[in-house]
């Protein structure tokens, strides 16, 4: 099975792989072909690629076809036994004036970074408290958060929202509880966020700067720091559909083909971001290169999502 979500502009295809396949390249197509002759061989411009999720035990894929797709910065996310994103080919050079990027950011004052920061924290608790009351839960504490919010958030509201918004989310016999390796519908989230976070170090990439060096999240054992700074705004929208399934009463306990068409799905879904409606892999574009362009000095604000009660 593949997936196949096309748009224009800068709207890239998402192509999902759940069956066995052989996948190869030839005069800049990705070839497709079953191994059981189950289907006659696909081609797909390589260039019209954004995202390929092989989720599979019995995918091959050519050496020529990885170098052809991370020449075009394409993400390439390998999944797990359990279905889950377990990791991501990424491109090392994805920019033209990268050396020089990559100074501006290194040299990034604590100061801008602290302000950034701010601006990360406050935008994502006006899109959770959005996500609430869409829902009918009480928002009105996250409202007075993000009011509260100080450069670096020095008085940790990201993390007193956090409290608050996953006590409310969730109808209450769900006794839910957010942690990774948690209890349904733990592993949707998981599987959305790693969606839209290899859009965001994909787009960090292409931007030019570095998605190990984090304006906030600094875990030596991370590779992705910046992409999970810059993700966070982004993370509510995943929360909102896995949220209407919940509600819709939808089988959250098994990550089946069904529901992770519907997480996939995600990332042509419509984003307000700077008075402009973009699908959200665009919006994860404009974005990244507004952080390059504050690292550079030449802005000081951040260009990010907004939900409005119109979006969900």
């Amino acid at each position: 099975m593949w997936g196949n979500i096309k748009g224009v502009l800068m709207i890239k295809r998402t192509l999902y792989f759940g069956n066995p396949a052989y996948l190869s390249t030839r005069l800049q197509q990705m070839t497709i072909e079953s191994p059981d002759a189950a289907f006659s061989p696909v081609t797909v411009p390589v260039e019209d690629i954004g995202v390929v999720v092989l989720d599979h035990h019995r995918i091959t894929i050519t050496q020529p076809l990885l170098n052809r797709l991370l020449e075009n910065n394409v993400a390439v996310i390998t999944c797990d036994s359990t279905h889950h994103p377990l990791g991501m080919f990424y491109v090392l050079e994805g920019n033209t004036l990268q050396s020089q990027k990559f100074k501006y950011q290194i040299n990034a004052s604590e100061p801008l970074k602290k302000q950034l920061w701010q601006q990360i924290v406050k935008a994502k608790l006006h899109n959770q408290a959005v996500v609430l009351e869409m829902n009918g839960r009480p928002a009105e504490y996250l409202r007075q958060l993000v009011t509260a919010v100080r450069s670096g958030d020095t008085e940790n509201c990201e993390a007193k929202g956090a409290t608050y918004y996953w006590k409310y989310l969730f109808p209450k016999e769900f006794a839910f509880k957010r942690e990774r390796e948690g209890l349904p519908p733990n592993n949707l989230l998981n599987y959305g966020y790693a969606i839209i976070r290899a859009l965001m170090a994909r787009s960090i990439v292409a931007a030019g700067l570095m998605p190990t060096l984090g304006i906030f999240h600094r875990s030596q054992y991370n590779a992705f720091c910046l992409a999970d700074d810059m993700v966070e705004p982004y993370r509510p929208y995943v929360d909102a559909l896995v949220c209407k399934m919940v509600l819709a009463g939808e089988d959250v306990f098994q990550l089946n083909t069904e529901v992770k068409k519907q997480l996939l799905e995600i990332i042509n879904r419509d984003v307000y971001i700077r008075n402009q409606t973009s699908p959200l892999s665009v919006a994860v574009q404009r974005t990244a290169y507004s952080l390059a362009k504050c690292f550079e000095g030449g802005d000081k604000k951040l260009v990010l999502p907004e939900i409005r009660h119109a979006d969900l």
